[in-house]
């Protein structure tokens, strides 16, 4: 007689911020990985974090548009609205301006944080 062991694994604890506000600060880093992924090949990073939140893979190319990049202040307000978060589209703006990196740092971080589907690579058969 053949008797099945089951094995689960341990489901990680992830801490979310308040209801109201970013889990993370904006140069906050808390994955290694995505913040040198972010840097090295930025438009990489930032067209998958696109992706994810369920925009179209190249929106992020049109960032060079414009003296503020519009795709990563749009990418933060949309951010806020959905998850409710209070922020200021003034500090969107700086921190698109000035922190474009960091701030798709920040959107994926509190993707994960708010348990947002995100996947770095789809390994998934066609």
């Amino acid at each position: 007689m053949a008797s099945k062991m089951v094995i689960q694994q341990p489901k990680p604890v992830i801490m979310t911020a308040g209801s109201d506000q970013w889990s993370t600060s904006i140069c906050e880093c808390d994955n290694v990985n995505d913040c040198c992924f972010s840097c090295w090949c930025f438009p990489c990073f930032a067209c998958i974090t696109a992706r994810d939140h369920g925009e179209c893979l190249c929106l992020p190319l049109l960032d060079t548009c414009g003296l503020i990049p519009p795709i990563t202040l749009s990418m933060r307000v949309s951010m806020r609205r959905h998850f409710g978060i209070t922020d200021t589209i003034c500090n969107d703006c700086i921190y698109a301006f000035f922190c474009g990196p960091c701030s798709w740092c920040q959107i994926r971080r509190e993707m994960k944080a708010r348990l947002y589907p995100v996947t770095l690579f789809n390994n998934r058969a066609q």
